[in-house]
């Protein structure tokens, strides 16, 4: 299954993501940069920078600052990554940057109940801005 993150809420797609590799399905997640956060900017900003910046740098825990990274950070903290079948599935997650060439031809869904664009009066930011915030460099 290909997952389009065009205007999609962070969290609700990543739940979707998790059930289905749960079940044995192979997600390939394009266009992460796109993903968006909901809530004030100023707010997401805070707490990603707290998250970035928590624990010891060589120790860790380590924090993605690259938009696929985050995305696939996400993805993990709704699985059991610590138990066998978590592992397993978490295998079966990809996230990219765009659309990989040998994905184009494909089909690629949306998840409908994620979309941003249907509610106008949200606050968000796109997942990029967080990366460029971070340090990124895309």
């Amino acid at each position: 299954m290909i997952i389009d993150a065009t205007d999609a809420i962070l969290g609700r797609m990543a739940t979707v993501a998790a059930k289905k590799a749960l079940l044995g399905e192979k997600i390939d997640i394009v266009n992460c940069e796109k993903a968006v956060v909901t809530g004030s900017k100023e707010r997401i900003l805070e707490r990603f920078k707290q998250k970035r910046d928590m624990g010891i740098p060589l120790k860790g825990p380590y924090f993605p600052r690259m938009p696929d990274r985050i995305v696939r950070r996400t993805v993990r903290g709704m699985l059991p990554y610590k138990k066998d079948k978590g592992r397993k599935a978490f295998q079966n997650v990809m996230c990219y940057i765009g659309v990989p060439e040998n994905l184009k031809e494909q089909k690629i869904e949306k998840i409908a109940e994620a979309d941003v664009s249907k509610m106008p009066s949200l606050k968000y930011i796109y997942i990029k801005d967080v990366s460029r915030f971070l340090g990124a460099k895309i």
